[in-house]
């Protein structure tokens, strides 16, 4: 039952979007090319369901490597980060300068250090956008720890690496998956961004401005759809994992309280 309530609500409010999205698109007049219909894009994605499985399958492909490369890397860094004080005050202001870099402005760039037959530059165009929230909310979570925790450790004479392997990053893990939530429809969207400044023809961004650029709005807009269920696919697969994450830990705090 508490499923159910937390389900239907958006259900409801998914449905009855597309039903007034309808209803003003009949209603009005509204040119395809300003706005199409549900049921006309319904209609494209299900003519082109096979071209769309296959281009969202290359710009998956792209977002899952870079998000797991920027994910490793972030995490990393941040351990480092908070392992020695002087590296966090080097890594901290790249990180940000990082973010604060446009994808528009970084994949023109990084498509011409490559070969156009290469999906490189778009895998590292993800990587650099994950890379941030990953190392920000992993730092964060490793600063947290308790310190009654970590006098503990240090009266067991464990070393720095051995506290934060067994302390901190443990208990840094619901700041993980923050970023990662963060980070997961972060790299499906830079892996899009990404297709539309040249190189291998075969992802969903680029598919989207072939049929825009032939006006064919709804063929473009059910790409854009594909692009939606991704990042959900995406985000739905960090979710359960951290689910998977919390069980072992839940049930280790319930058999210590016994």
């Amino acid at each position: 039952m508490t499923s159910l309530k937390s389900v239907l609500p958006p259900v409801l409010f998914g449905v009855g979007g597309l039903a007034l999205w309808q209803l003003l698109t009949v209603a009005a007049g509204v040119p395809s090319f300003l706005l199409p219909a549900p049921t006309a894009i319904a209609e494209q994605f299900t003519e082109n369901f096979a071209r769309i499985l296959e281009a969202a399958t290359a710009t998956g492909a792209n977002a899952l490597t870079g998000l797991l490369i920027g994910a490793v890397l972030g995490i990393l860094a941040a351990m480092v980060a908070v392992r020695f004080h002087f590296i966090d005050g080097l890594l901290s202001p790249m990180a940000a300068a990082a973010a604060a870099v446009p994808i528009v402005a970084l994949a023109p760039l990084l498509n011409s250090m490559y070969s156009t037959t290469t999906d490189t530059p778009r895998r590292m165009v993800v990587t650099i956008v994950v890379f941030f929230p990953m190392f920000v909310s992993t730092a964060k979570g490793l600063r947290q720890v308790p310190q009654v925790h970590q006098d503990l450790m240090t009266s067991y004479a464990a070393g720095g690496w051995q506290v934060t392997r067994t302390v901190r990053l443990p208990a840094a893990l619901p700041h993980l998956f923050t970023g990662l939530r963060i980070a997961a429809p972060g790299a499906v969207i830079a892996a899009i961004i990404a297709e539309y400044f040249g190189g291998l023809q075969n992802g969903l961004g680029s598919r989207i401005i072939s049929a825009a650029s032939n006006t064919a709005y709804p063929r473009a807009w059910a790409y854009v759809a594909g692009a939606m269920l991704v990042g959900l696919v995406f985000l739905a697969a960090v979710v359960l994992l951290e689910l998977l994450t919390r069980k072992p830990r839940t049930t280790l705090v319930l058999r210590r309280s016994k």
